[in-house]
């Protein structure tokens, strides 16, 4: 009968030794996530948690970012998100800039460590802005000071600077334990499996509280299957490829010609991720923010515009759900065609002598690819907009106390806790692969 190499997980010392140091460096990166900013206002840092509206919405989705760790308002409360915005900005640059382009197409290895580098080189003043913005946003959203003795003038110049450069040093350290998870341990997982376990750490405490509410325990079942049915959709989708024909020539083999190998080009339906939710909700809490800076304007013109902006946009409004819809299938096909567009399939499969059947080899490939791309992104796109809104749309129908815990975290976190999980087996079913403990034929 067939057994599965995963019995044999605890028995490879390689495998073994990365699983340890990676589950060593997830615990120390939690602990730093307990290290509280100097001088910082937990109680404010409740209030705008508990307060809900445009408040409520940014505080999640940068607690979801850094992994659970804005609630505490640690040194680590900008997470890895600093880099990770700079890594988009790059990947954005590449197709606008003509010599980042014809760079990285030219050398894609020394290209991918240029990115690399500057990637961290970026993330330095990203983070250092983003500590400035988050303290002051959060300070005006709550209308007190968020920390004491914060300025930049005058006695508190020194201990302001203390506390930024303590945040900009607490991302670095959330970057640099990643890059080691990476190195030594689940490879190129590092990042990911920082962020997922922030998310992961926080399901425990929100499933408890769906179950302290005496009056709808009936709908723990419904909201289980629910959950279930999503994760089991999430992971459909995101296995979801479209194989294209290409044909491979045939190479020599002393005095003979092997013949021509036909083989599929595999193109994701959702290529993208998760980073299409991110930006639309970054996108449409910005306009909030910006009102909440005028809601006690003494102009009433002013103060009713902010009013009604603060209202559509607030994450409440049957609007905000449309639009969030809209924005995330926007921004789907948008970074998409970014992401593909790198890929250079056309100019790649000529180079190594393959044509997909009845198409010109080089820039007509990349046009019928990019066709079919675009085609396979449209259900893909819907998808991650209804997953995007699915919170909105039940909590219209469920109790109000069932529909803000629903899915136990939000929607973006629920795709990259199943993404994750799934990247992570996969690679730990290879490396098993890999080390010779492949599924074997044992006699009963």
């Amino acid at each position: 009968m067939k057994r599965s190499p995963w019995r044999y997980l605890w028995k490879s010392e390689d495998i073994r030794k990365k699983l340890l140091i990676t589950l060593a460096l997830l615990v120390l990166y939690r602990l730093a996530a307990n290290i509280p900013v100097p001088g910082v206002n937990r109680e404010v840092i409740a209030s705008i948690a508990s307060g809900g509206g445009a408040a409520g919405n940014l505080f999640n989705l940068l607690d979801l970012l850094s992994g659970g760790t804005v609630s505490h308002f640690s040194i680590l409360a900008m997470g890895v998100y600093p880099y990770i915005t700079a890594q988009i900005i790059l990947q954005l640059l590449v197709p606008i800039i003509p010599a980042l382009e014809r760079k990285m197409r030219e050398n894609p290895r020394e290209s991918q460590s240029w990115m690399e580098k500057w990637t961290v080189i970026l993330t330095i003043p990203m983070a250092l802005l983003s500590a400035v913005g988050q303290i002051n946003i959060f300070r005006s959203l709550a209308g007190v000071p968020v920390l004491d003795n914060y300025g930049f003038t005058g006695s508190a110049l020194l201990p302001t600077l203390a506390t930024l450069f303590s945040m900009v040093a607490g991302t670095m350290l959330g970057v640099w334990l990643g890059q080691l998870i990476s190195e030594y341990g689940i490879r190129n997982q590092g990042l990911s499996l920082i962020i997922f376990a922030g998310i992961v750490s926080r399901m425990p405490a929100n499933l408890l509280s769906l179950l302290s509410d005496q009056q709808n325990r009936w709908l723990i079942i419904v909201i289980l299957a629910i959950l279930a049915a999503t994760v089991f959709a999430i992971v459909f989708v995101q296995q979801g490829r479209r194989n294209v024909p290409v044909m491979f020539p045939g190479r020599r083999i002393g005095n003979r010609m092997s013949m021509p190998v036909k083989s599929n080009l595999p193109l994701m339906i959702n290529m993208a991720g998760m980073i299409p939710l991110i930006f639309a909700q970054s996108l449409l809490t910005f306009p909030a923010i910006l009102a909440s800076y005028f809601l006690r304007s003494q102009t009433a013109w002013v103060a009713n515009l902010a009013a009604g902006v603060n209202k559509v946009f607030g994450g409440t409004s049957a609007w905000y759900g449309l639009l969030y819809f809209v924005f995330v299938v926007a921004f789907t096909f948008f970074y998409t065609d970014v992401l593909f567009a790198q890929q250079n399939y056309g100019e790649n499969l000529k180079k190594q002598g393959a044509q997909i059947p009845g198409v010109i080899r080089g820039t007509p490939t990349q046009k019928y690819l990019t066709k079919v791309q675009r085609r396979i992104t449209m259900p893909g796109a819907l998808f991650l907009g209804i997953v995007a809104v699915l919170p909105y749309i039940l909590s219209a129908v469920l109790p109000q106390s069932a529909g803000s815990g629903l899915l136990l975290v939000s929607s973006a976190g629920l795709l990259i806790v199943v993404g994750v999980v799934r990247d992570t087996f996969t690679i730990i079913d290879t490396e098993l692969k890999v080390h010779g403990y492949d599924e074997q034929l044992i006699k009963n």
